[in-house]
């Protein structure tokens, strides 16, 4: 077996490619068993995939983290080192230093840690300029060895030039990335590129329609066909890119180009982001503890794997799919607009 490419963002940390999304614990995609889910992170963990993201607003996932961590060192086995990326989504509301360092130290507790590998930062409001505070503390504690590396979750391009403008060291932005949604690739990647930013994109599966499950499938609609609340918000947005008649047409493309290469179409399209310029890794959900899931393992592997590369001709084969739908930068705005009215 290979072992899982890495990356080394900004302040020395290095990543897997691809990362474990725990996002699917919070609760929207069914009820979790946490022993179950501590099960499931030990075969992620032995297939190389060791860093892992998650946060203190997806339910039981720095507890979940945190439970897995404290078994693993207690094991006394010779245990690969973990990544463990988690994010700080504050309510609206005054972000003094004790606010900021309180939640810090929420998430050590809750995750067992003395340090944090990496805190990316959420804010829902950019009217609210309260933002610059709390990263201004975030990049204090930074500066004490509390934390590694400081990122941003679906900050938008003007936005990030005016944190690191302040003097702020940004690490990575985390943003919606795929075959449907390439916003990022409009100015955000060149912004990355010369500042030493890296993307890790989510949602580059579209939730699981980007797969075989679905191609020559009638449209879903109702809530029992899209079951999970990421299947939900990918098929809205597949609808905005230009609909399931043109979703067919690329799924059809990526099963060609997949049985090419011999692996999945799930493969070809983690890997098609993965090629992106200043695209540092993909986050691929991982339904842990949740009952009927299945490990993705294989296909996450195979995704990041040196074998699988993507020829010029597969490129013009999706694009020729790719250009023909909507433009969504121009619909719904840079990256993170979708969160913010």
């Amino acid at each position: 077996m290979s072992p899982v490419p890495k990356v080394t963002l900004a302040g020395g940390l290095e990543v897997c490619r691809i990362l474990n999304g725990m996002w699917q614990v919070s609760g929207a995609h069914g009820t979790v068993n946490t022993t179950r889910a501590v099960e499931a992170m030990q075969a992620y963990t032995d297939a190389g995939l060791t860093t892992f993201d998650m946060a203190d607003i997806y339910g039981p996932a720095e507890d979940i983290f945190g439970q897995f961590h404290s078994q693993l060192k207690s094991s006394g086995k010779d245990t690969p080192a973990l990544q463990a990326l988690t994010k700080y989504v504050p309510k609206p509301g005054p972000m003094e230093r004790k606010v900021v360092q309180k939640a810090v130290q929420r998430s050590m507790t809750r995750m067992h840690v003395e340090t944090l590998d990496c805190v990316q930062f959420h804010w829902w409001d950019y009217k609210d300029k309260r933002y610059l505070d709390a990263l201004g503390h975030l990049s204090d504690l930074q500066q004490e060895g509390i934390i590694r590396e400081i990122a941003l979750t679906n900050f938008d391009t003007q936005r990030m030039e005016e944190i690191m403008n302040k003097g702020i060291r940004i690490s990575s932005n985390q943003v919606q990335y795929s075959l449907i949604d390439q916003r990022p690739a409009a100015k955000m990647e060149q912004f990355c590129l010369a500042n030493n930013i890296q993307l890790l994109t989510y949602g580059t599966l579209a939730g699981g329609l980007l797969s075989e499950r679905y191609l020559g499938k009638v449209e879903p609609k109702s809530r029992a066909e899209l079951y999970t609340a990421s299947l939900s918000k990918y098929k809205n947005m597949i609808d905005a890119w230009g609909g399931w008649s043109l979703f067919q047409d690329l799924l059809v493309t990526l099963d060609t180009v997949a049985k090419k290469h011999d692996c999945s179409v799930a493969s070809v399209a983690t890997r098609y982001v993965l090629d992106r310029p200043a695209v540092g890794g993909v986050i691929v959900g991982c339904r842990f503890g949740v009952a009927g899931a299945g490990q993705h393992i294989s296909d996450s592997l195979s995704s990041c794997s040196p074998e699988l590369k993507l020829t010029p001709a597969d490129h013009a084969t999706i694009e020729a799919v790719t250009q023909r739908s909507r433009d969504l930068m121009a619909l719904i705005g840079d990256c993170g607009d979708e969160y913010r009215s």
